[in-house]
């Protein structure tokens, strides 16, 4: 059991030592693993960072903004794709409480523009995070 704490673990392109970090910088991305002897069995429970995801509300803002600018250049037949979105809605709920049918266009821009805008966001959280923690 005692080899198994002092291992390192690797991929992804870096190793990850599973003992005590020696740097504060290093405390913040490693998971660090423990094993309790209960009178019974072994446990093992796993620390985590509590901030796992560093959300910063400058991504969402600037990822909010990175999408609606491309997405309202009308180029599907002299429309944008944020405006064919938002017109299926009003075209939907004009029949409320019905539901839209499935060969319904409402479906096509709805998982598009949100495909679109996912995608934003994650680059946006890689690229923001990726310059703040000096990774590029």
């Amino acid at each position: 059991m005692a080899a198994m704490a002092t291992s390192t673990v690797t991929g992804l392109g870096s190793s990850l030592s599973l003992s005590r970090p020696s740097s504060k910088a290093a405390v913040s991305r490693t998971l660090s693993f423990t094993s309790r002897r209960s009178s019974r069995r072994n446990v093992i429970t796993c620390s985590f960072p509590r901030d796992w995801l560093r959300r910063d509300l400058n991504v969402i803002g600037f990822g909010l903004i990175g999408w609606l600018a491309p997405s309202s250049i009308p180029a599907i037949n002299g429309n944008s794709l944020t405006g064919l979105f938002f017109s299926s809605i009003g075209e939907e709920l004009s029949h409320w409480p019905t539901g839209p049918a499935l060969t319904s266009q409402f479906w096509l821009w709805l998982v598009t523009w949100h495909l679109g805008l996912f995608l934003c966001l994650t680059f946006g959280q890689i690229g923001f995070k990726g310059r703040t923690e000096d990774y590029f």
